[in-house]
């Protein structure tokens, strides 16, 4: 009986160490995990700024690897920019003084549209190098004042005619610049800028306020130059 005894004593104390070491080897391999996932989050894009944040633009302009930057992919970036700043307001005037719950959604889709472009494009900026304004245009802000100094059914009109009017001229831009461009970053911004130009035009299109004169205006501004 005390032999059993023994032997039941050594074999619990057997059983308790190797868990102990078991439990010891999975608490490193625990930490190795969690300082591995530590170190590919300081990595991430949206990691606070610091050494890597400082040289991701160098190395991106070293390294060539988002390809050239044209002064036309510059020009573009700066105008989805400026878009953005007049017509951010606009979707947000819509909100409080349309009559009509179409166009109450329009703005809606500007709102969304738009704060994700400015957002991409401003993460291109700061990769390139590109100084992007912080005003939009006279001509844009005159058109925010235009709206905010309107109500009900004329603010209707005006806002449809207006944002159809900037949408189709711009559309045709987006397009040039997707077909040409060799940067990446570029092609990015304008693969999602022609996904949001056309949801805006569509959803303009169904307040049933687009008349011809404005489709003729935007028709006459993105016409080939006659030889």
């Amino acid at each position: 009986m005390s032999n059993h005894r023994g032997m039941t004593r050594t074999t619990k104390a057997r059983a308790i160490i190797v868990a102990v070491v078991a439990a010891t080897a999975l608490g490193v391999g625990s930490v190795a995990i969690m300082n591995s996932g530590i170190g590919q989050a300081s990595q991430a894009p949206d990691a606070p700024a610091g050494a890597h944040a400082d040289a991701a633009p160098e190395a991106a302009s070293q390294s060539g690897s988002t390809g050239p930057l044209t002064e036309g992919d510059k020009t573009f970036m700066v105008k989805v920019r400026q878009a953005g700043l007049w017509e951010i307001p606009a979707g947000r005037l819509a909100q409080t003084h349309a009559s009509s719950e179409a166009i109450k959604r329009a703005g809606l889709h500007l709102l969304d549209g738009h704060t994700l472009l400015d957002q991409l494009v401003r993460e291109n900026a700061a990769l390139t190098g590109v100084q992007l304004p912080d005003q939009a245009t006279p001509e844009q802000q005159g058109w925010d004042r235009q709206l905010t100094e309107a109500q009900g059914l004329q603010f209707d009109q005006l806002f449809v005619s207006l944002l159809r009017s900037s949408h189709g001229k711009i559309f045709a831009t987006i397009a040039e610049v997707r077909a040409s461009t060799q940067n990446d970053l570029v092609r990015r911004l304008s693969r999602q800028a022609n996904q949001t130009v056309m949801d805006h035009m569509e959803v303009l299109e169904d307040t049933g306020l687009v008349d011809r004169a404005t489709l003729e205006d935007v028709a006459a501004a993105v016409a080939p130059a006659k030889k």
